[in-house]
C-alpha cells in the first residue's frame, strides 16, 4: 500500500522545501507521489493502481499519497493545480510531473523510463 505523507513526512522523506532552494532528494530509492484529493472521481480510480504498483515495485519504488484537502500548503508548493497529479522522483535530477488518471501500463512504462527502474 502507498504511504500516506503529511507536509512533515514529505519533509523528512522526500524534500525539505524549506530548508533548501535547489532540489535535494531525502529518500533511499526513486518514489512516485500521489497528489489526491477524497472527493475526485478520476483520483479514486488511479487509488487502486498505485498500490498494486507499489507491491510491484517494492523494494525499488516507493509510492506515496499526498491529500491535498489536507495537505494545502504541500500542494501549493508543488504547485498543484489539477489532480490527480503524480510526481515522480528519480535518485538523481529533476522530479517530472505527469498530469491527470493514467493507466495502469502508462504509468509502468512512465516509471521505468522516468525512475529507470525495471520490473524484476
Amino acid at each position: 500500500m502507498a504511504e500516506h505523507l503529511t507536509t512533515e513526512t514529505f519533509k523528512t522523506q522526500v524534500f525539505d522545501y524549506e530548508r533548501n532552494k535547489e532540489w535535494k532528494f531525502e529518500g533511499s530509492i526513486p518514489c512516485v507521489i500521489d497528489f489526491w484529493a477524497p472527493w475526485c472521481g478520476p483520483c479514486r480510480m488511479v487509488g487502486p493502481v498505485i498500490d498494486e504498483l507499489s507491491k510491484e515495485y517494492e523494494g525499488k519504488v516507493n509510492f506515496y499519497k499526498v491529500n491535498t484537502d489536507e495537505e494545502q500548503e504541500l500542494a501549493s508548493a508543488f504547485g498543484i493545480r489539477s489532480i490527480p497529479s503524480l510526481l515522480l522522483v528519480p535518485m538523481n535530477g529533476q522530479p517530472k510531473m505527469a498530469v491527470g488518471a493514467l493507466p495502469k501500463e502508462s504509468l509502468k512504462e512512465a516509471v521505468e523510463k522516468e525512475l529507470l527502474v525495471a520490473m524484476a
